[in-house]
């Protein structure tokens, strides 16, 4: 008999797995650890998470063991050959564990294009991806697999150039290399597969993406609020940035003035505050925003 629980699968380790577990918290799941560490259950709502080693998500998603999966969008594209064969939904990115799969060489190499690659040797762990950006360029490169370290390999005399994961370029950096080229911008994604879930944790599901919807939206997100006069509304709203329709209510006794609501999608910086009191905006007001759907 099926379980009636959902399971999630998620990265036991590494610069994705942390970021999971706060993402299902933030989601108002409470989390009980079981199995040393290797899953988690859900106090209230019946969901587990399940965790396992990166390359490992998207077949255990694939092949029905779990319903959702939080991986690495980089983890997903080297799976798939072409398009994503496994069937994959990718419902949403996440916000976090951003990076991009990129070309680098030592210093001094001089970079022109793909067709600088051609003929040489390049390490990567990624090596279908490479092959694809390398096949869409028509260059002939030789592609050295490797299952970790990458950035030593031109040291070590193993390859010319090589195809990594770039975060911060620490790492390139201290090795002597430089990155030219993006093969691929990733972030942490969630994915399911295209089948239906039990009629009885349908709600659950649609429970799980809602929440996690949420907290995404709220991420950076501001509640504004101000007094203004009402023939600066249409200022104001080109002001505010990545705002939808403000909220408008009038003020007590004042005809020519009203109060403005917003949440905006995009930084409040200074400069915003003293764009939006120079249109006569007053008792300006910015606010976090913990929960939004």
């Amino acid at each position: 008999m099926k379980s009636q629980r959902l399971h999630i699968a998620i990265q036991k380790s590494g610069r994705l797995a942390e970021k999971s577990l706060d993402l299902v918290r933030a989601a108002g799941f409470r989390l009980t650890m079981s199995a040393g560490e290797l899953a988690y259950s859900v106090e209230n709502a019946p969901i587990d998470l399940w965790c396992v080693r990166d390359d490992d998500i998207p077949t255990f998603v694939a092949d029905g063991v779990a319903d959702f999966g939080i991986v690495g969008r980089n983890v997903l594209a080297e799976r798939a050959s072409g398009l994503n064969d496994d069937g994959l939904v990718e419902l949403m990115p996440l916000g976090f564990g951003r990076c991009r799969l990129s070309i680098a060489a030592p210093d001094g190499f001089v970079y022109d294009g793909a067709d600088s690659l051609s003929g040489l040797r390049i390490a990567t762990t990624y090596p279908n991806l490479l092959r694809r950006f390398l096949e869409a360029r028509r260059v002939e490169a030789s592609i050295v697999t490797m299952r970790g370290a990458v950035e030593v390999a031109p040291r070590l005399k193993l390859a010319e150039a090589i195809c990594d994961l770039v975060s911060t370029g620490a790492t390139l950096e201290a090795n002597g290399l430089e990155a030219f080229e993006t093969v691929l911008e990733s972030e942490a994604v969630l994915v399911r597969a295209p089948r239906g879930f039990a009629p009885e944790l349908e709600r659950t599901a649609a429970s799980i993406v809602a929440r996690f919807k949420g907290v995404i939206a709220s991420q950076g997100a501001k509640y504004v609020m101000m007094n203004a006069p009402r023939t600066a509304l249409p200022a104001i709203a080109r002001i505010l940035p990545g705002a939808d329709a403000p909220t408008v209510t009038p003020l007590a006794g004042r005809d020519d003035a009203v109060a403005v609501h917003a949440v905006c999608q995009e930084s409040i910086f200074w400069e915003t505050l003293e764009a939006l009191k120079a249109t006569g905006a007053s008792a300006i007001l910015v606010l976090p925003i913990e929960k939004m759907m």
